[in-house]
């Protein structure tokens, strides 16, 4: 028989983060004093990015984050958000994962959808910086440039570390953001073998449902990809995957391909008005009679965490909410 298990993801992630950014980072303020004049000396710098080469004239302390995941990423750095776009309808507050960051964000400003944020409300921030993905807003890099110093990567998933010390690079802070990236590493490789000890031979796959027709099975470069890979636990042989995208979409006719010994489940939009249509999704896909044939424990999430935060604070609480699941320790730094 098939369990099926919610988990209060964001809530246990937040504490994670909350021990995280005390022991590495110290509160809100991630560079001690000691080095904030060995920051100002880098400036001016220039910074190669996928849009061509940016000189950044002096140390950046508001930072425009026009994608989410350079949103945390910013705040995992100490940066002050002058403006962030929204990735869905009412995400008007920065997510409970991130813990408390209203020290950086007091003067945030909300500056749009992610698919069409407003020039005049970015202009109207006044950031030090500009951050995104080519393939977020390679349209508005000319104007953008215009308001302030942009860099953007060229996507987000896939190479979302190596996006963490491009902006770490950009903010004067590149040795702390690849020491936090070592630590992640650290505690994902410490839980995957407390969980692989308990469960040898663990596999997962990640079904995530859009309100599409058809189901986003997620693949070995995604996200959620990188971090089971990062813990020793692998997708089962022979399970679609994909080198170029980050998904494999799957009818409800192709179902059996998604199992797994963890089947990992969530939905867009899961707690709004917006998140109707993948409710509605994942219900057809779930009442179908071969849904029941998968043999995986299903385990439900946090859609915000596992799938579109796409940073360190979320991978974090991925690790934390896979140590609850399986009851073992969550390798948490001391205080």
């Amino acid at each position: 028989m098939k369990r099926t298990r919610f988990t209060r993801v964001a809530a246990a992630a937040a504490t994670a983060l909350g021990l995280l950014a005390l022991t590495a980072c110290g509160g809100q303020t991630p560079a001690a004093a000691p080095s904030t004049a060995a920051a100002d000396a880098q400036f001016p710098k220039t910074i190669e990015h996928a849009m061509g080469s940016t000189t950044i004239e002096k140390k950046p302390l508001r930072v425009a984050t026009l994608d989410a995941s350079y949103t945390d990423a910013a705040l995992l750095l100490g940066a002050e958000i002058a403006g962030y776009t929204t990735y869905r309808k009412g995400d008007e507050s920065f997510p409970s994962y991130l813990g408390d960051v209203s020290g950086l964000t007091k003067d945030a400003v909300n500056v749009g959808a992610l698919a069409e944020p407003s020039l005049d409300k970015i202009l109207e921030a006044q950031p030090d910086l500009i951050v995104s993905a080519k393939v977020r807003h390679e349209a508005l890099y000319s104007q953008l440039e215009k308001i302030a110093p942009t860099i953007m990567s060229v996507s987000t998933g896939p190479s979302w570390k190596q996006n963490i010390v491009m902006l770490g690079d950009a903010l004067g802070k590149k040795d702390l953001a690849e020491k936090l990236i070592t630590e992640y590493k650290d505690r994902a490789k410490a839980v995957g073998e407390e969980i692989l000890k308990k469960n040898p031979g663990l596999t997962y796959s990640y079904l995530r449902f859009a309100g599409e027709d058809t189901a986003r099975l997620y693949s070995s470069t995604s996200f959620l990809g990188e971090i089971m890979t990062d813990a020793g636990i692998a997708r089962p042989a022979g399970q679609p995957d994909s080198k170029e995208k980050i998904l494999v979409e799957l009818s409800q006719e192709q179902l059996p391909t998604a199992d797994a010994g963890l089947i990992i489940v969530s939905a867009f939009g899961q707690d709004t008005a917006e998140g109707e249509k993948s409710r509605a999704q994942k219900q057809a896909f779930m009442s179908n009679p071969l849904w029941s044939t998968l043999k995986g424990e299903v385990l439900e999430v946090d859609d915000r965490v596992f799938a579109t935060s796409v940073s360190i604070q979320g991978a974090h609480g991925v690790l934390t909410a896979l140590a609850e699941k399986y009851g073992v320790d969550p390798h948490l730094p001391q205080k």
